[in-house]
């Protein structure tokens, strides 16, 4: 009987995923002996916090270089579990076309993250089943955000395949980039929940309405704003712009608004599968310099409330990723595109949305029900001067 599909590639990446988050859970286990299960939980979801963080720049490197299509099939390479397997076939389609798509450098850094980001999603599948096993015994035990977050994580992979077998549609490429970013957030509130739960003493303390607006409308132009930046890297529409503060010698280069952004289409093409023209990619770049302003008005606003309340290292974070962000998108431009500063962009908006997401989830105190039983203090207020 004829096989339709080969498993072998999946059951293998399985157990390197396995393998792989072998190493955090072991080192979370043994910092944390004696200690409950919601401090081992909050230790585990700091430390899939940062690897997450990783792979999302990991995920930049890999798109940057032009790696995505490194191994074209998914989950495996060429049906192999590594490039290893597969160098046959990446050395015919590398001797075929030098400089790519595929190369065995593409190709390792394509499984490469492939192989993270599988860790990744061990490591928040045991963090999800622990904390539905603890709930039983423990009803303030947090476990709406682990499962939610188990849930998104398995959505961040189908988009990854998608990214491949849909060969680095545009769409795709962005919605995928916005998911990790969604996964550090989802993360970073899970963290903050699980210390909920480890101090039930703590009485709950108000923000200001007004204060939790302002930063949920900052998370909200942050988010607009990575979604134009990773149009603007997916279309590789970065240099469509040379020279700052004009574009092209001049304050309104010529733009085509309606085919930049033309969202359904493959990379490179118009809908109707003619090439994108030039101004296009102009209108798509413009699109996320003009926004920046905006961006970069809202941190220093939101910045100088935060100063004014007394919250002044939180001000400083704000600020200093704001310069960051300034610094590396111009870097951008006027360097043509360094692979260094390109990461360091994305790395800047990583962070920022984790900051954000942080705050907010920390300004809102528990709920009785899936997300922990006592409310507590938020503890972003403990950073007052």
């Amino acid at each position: 009987m004829e096989t339709l599909y080969d498993w072998t590639p999946v059951f293998r990446l399985m157990i390197l995923g396995l393998l792989i988050a072998a190493g955090p859970l072991l080192w979370v286990w043994m910092r944390s002996r004696g200690a409950g299960t919601a401090q081992r939980l909050r230790a585990l979801t700091g430390l899939t916090l940062f690897l997450t963080f990783d792979l999302v720049l990991f995920g930049a490197f890999t798109r940057l270089t032009d790696s995505g299509l490194g191994c074209p099939d998914w989950p495996g390479c060429y049906g192999a579990a590594s490039p290893i397997g597969a160098r046959a076939d990446i050395a015919a389609a590398q001797a075929a076309m030098p400089t790519g798509p595929v190369t065995f450098t593409k190709a390792w850094i394509e499984m490469i993250h492939r192989y993270l980001a599988t860790g990744v999603g061990v490591l928040i599948l045991v963090m999800a089943v622990v904390s539905v096993l603890e709930r039983r015994r423990d009803p303030a035990m947090p476990v709406l955000w682990p499962v939610l977050t188990l849930v998104w994580v398995c959505l961040q992979g189908a988009f990854g395949a998608l990214t491949v077998t849909m060969k680095l549609f545009p769409a795709i490429v962005t919605l995928h980039l916005l998911g990790g970013l969604i996964l550090l957030a989802l993360l970073r509130l899970q963290a903050v929940r699980y210390g909920e739960a480890d101090r039930l003493s703590r009485q709950a303390a108000a923000t200001p309405p007004a204060l939790r607006l302002a930063l949920w409308g900052l998370l909200a132009l942050v988010g607009m704003q990575v979604a134009l930046g990773g149009w603007v890297s997916t279309n590789y529409a970065v240099l469509a712009c040379r020279d700052f503060p004009t574009c092209q010698g001049s304050w309104w280069p010529p733009m085509d608004w309606a085919r930049g952004f033309e969202l359904w289409r493959p990379l490179g093409a118009q809908g109707s599968g003619d090439a994108l023209p030039f101004a296009a990619l102009t209108a798509i770049h413009y699109a996320h310099r003009l926004f920046a302003y905006v961006v970069l008005a809202a941190l220093l606003g939101v910045g100088w409330a935060l100063w004014r309340r007394g919250l002044r290292a939180h001000a400083h974070w704000l600020w200093a990723l704001a310069a960051w962000q300034l610094l590396t998108g111009l870097s951008n431009v006027v360097l043509e595109w360094p692979l260094l500063a390109a990461v360091a962009h994305t790395g800047g908006a990583a962070a920022l949305v984790t900051l954000l997401a942080g705050w907010i989830a920390a300004a809102y105190p528990a709920r009785v029900g899936w997300t922990g039983a006592t409310p507590v203090a938020p503890t972003w207020q403990e950073g007052r001067a």
